[in-house]
């Protein structure tokens, strides 16, 4: 009985010795010379304004060791005024992508202002994107894309990351969308 006992063990130690994660698990982002996440912007025509002051008790990132925490952040145009309405009723998808867009551009001025240098960035790793959306909406994700194309074209592989991508029924003055996100940072 207890050499029964004692192959069953070992057979088991010996699958879980040889189990590993699926490969999209393991999967490193290639560390690049040529990463230069601020080259991309000026190829791309892309300014970053001045990070907005947060407009309530709250602050725009948090650390806690290798992860930078960005505060929900909206569609703010350099005008100083926000991109508005509910996508579905006020605004198309392609608008609301647009709305993403300009929110991940201040995201990006946003950690620029706290890290000093986007080559600090080893990755994106959580975006929760809020659709403020009419009831009938179902496209969130087409909007969030705005955030997220623009995330990857940035910062190549180190901008793809996990993601939400919900309908809200109002967001704070009455912005189009909110993101916040999880940064990966050396």
């Amino acid at each position: 009985m207890k050499k029964i006992i004692y192959l069953l063990v070992l057979s088991f130690g010996l699958s879980l010795a040889t189990c590993s994660s699926p490969p999209s698990q393991n999967k490193k982002v290639k560390d690049k010379s040529d990463f230069n996440p601020e080259a991309k912007l000026d190829s791309m025509g892309i300014v970053l304004p001045q990070p907005a002051t947060p407009v309530a008790n709250f602050v725009n990132t948090v650390q806690v060791g290798n992860l930078l925490f960005l505060s929900g952040n909206g569609p703010l145009r350099p005008d100083g005024n926000f991109i508005t309405g509910k996508v579905g009723t006020d605004l198309s998808i392609e608008e609301g992508y647009e709305a993403a867009r300009l929110t991940g551009i201040n995201q990006i001025a946003i950690l620029r202002s706290a890290l000093g240098d986007l080559k600090r960035v080893k990755r994106i790793v959580r975006a929760t994107g809020m659709v403020n959306a009419s009831p009938d909406f179902t496209q969130h994700p087409s909007v969030v894309n705005g955030f997220s194309d623009l995330m990857v074209a940035v910062f190549g592989e180190r901008g793809k990351h996990t993601r939400a991508a919900v309908g809200m029924s109002s967001l704070p003055f009455n912005i189009a969308v909110e993101i916040d996100v999880i940064v990966e940072i050396e």
